[in-house]
């Protein structure tokens, strides 16, 4: 039996899941006419308190529609520089958009509001973009799993009002961070004027993210997804599946985070190892020099163990709904035997 920690994408649909889609009620929903997607994306926008949502096929979608539907050609977006939507979406910004990225440095991908000031560019002087966009991570997936507290997006929202900027939230895992913190997705939904939410990782649904907003932003959103072709037709046979998740495996997550912090136990026993505190699902960590990334992954592969290299001297370890408390058992003893 492998264990795969390399990521929380690489989970199964429950038997539950599966049986739910398989009831599902499905339409076009390029015409709005699959029911189930319909009431997937009624279901998030009233989770966040939002007006309306989208249904995509990824998380990269979602995120590149709402930078394009935010920005026009040569603005300038404001994200951390080790954030997705720079570093994993294949310079979509760019491609997309048009548009130029500007990346401070956070502590572990968290911005703080002190730095936004310095990274706005003067309106007035025609040399530079205009600073239109500032894209947040929660929880940031390079900080290994970090997560930003309210009262200081809070403060990020402010500047961006008084200073002409939208607000998205790019929260893949950001069930991860409200289970940790206990906090309430109607917070969210006041402060961002637009947040991407996906249902593929620690959910567990098989594809799909959602982009919320207000019925304006939303409309010119599904203009955009047509444009880049993600409209789907009788999606509803996944939406089910994600309505599912988002009824049945939000709460569950407090397990992941358990088995993720006993990982991280295990490895900062190890003599030379750099561990970054593990505040919900994701263990990254660096090894000392005379073991490089690709040794150790290598190591944990031949005990039926799957990690990931991140960097020549860093590896992720990913929790999920298919890692048990076993399993997790296993990964420790293995660790220990290293």
């Amino acid at each position: 039996m492998k264990i795969d920690l390399r990521s929380d994408t690489f989970t199964q649909p429950t038997p539950a899941m599966l049986e739910a889609m398989m009831r599902a009620k499905v339409g076009d929903d390029v015409f709005g006419e699959d029911p189930s997607v319909n009431e997937l994306e009624a279901f998030s926008a009233g989770m966040f308190g939002m007006e309306a949502a989208l249904f995509c096929p990824s998380g990269t979608m979602t995120n590149q529609i709402a930078i394009n539907c935010h920005t026009r050609p040569g603005d300038e977006v404001i994200c951390e520089k080790t954030s997705h939507v720079y570093q994993y979406e294949g310079g979509g910004i760019a491609f997309n958009s048009g548009c130029q990225v500007k990346l401070p440095e956070g502590h572990r991908g968290i911005l703080e509001a002190e730095q936004l000031k310095d990274c706005l560019n003067n309106p007035e002087d025609v040399h530079k973009p205009l600073s239109r966009l500032l894209c947040l991570e929660n929880t940031s997936n390079r900080g290994g799993g970090s997560c930003y507290t309210l009262a200081e997006i809070a403060k990020m929202r402010e500047f961006c009002l008084s200073n002409g900027l939208s607000l998205h939230l790019d929260g893949a895992r950001i069930w991860n961070a409200m289970v940790k913190n206990n906090e309430d997705p109607k917070e969210y939904g006041r402060l961002f004027d637009s947040i991407s939410v996906c249902l593929s990782k620690g959910l567990g649904a098989p594809v799909g993210s959602l982009l919320l907003g207000n019925k304006a932003f939303i409309k010119r959103a599904r203009r955009v997804r047509k444009l880049l072709g993600g409209g789907m037709r009788q999606a509803g046979f996944l939406a089910a599946a994600g309505l599912y998740a988002l009824q049945h495996h939000i709460q569950r997550l407090s397990l992941d985070h358990r088995n993720a912090s006993r990982i991280a136990e295990a490895l900062e026993t190890k003599a030379g190892f750099r561990v970054l505190p593990a505040e919900t699902n994701i263990v990254i960590f660096e090894l000392p020099p005379s073991l490089s990334a690709g040794e150790f992954v290598e190591k944990m592969r031949k005990k039926d163990i799957l990690c990931l290299s991140i960097s020549p001297g860093q590896v992720r370890m990913v929790t999920h709904l298919d890692i048990s408390e076993t399993m997790t058992e296993e990964v420790v003893k293995t660790i220990q035997g290293l």
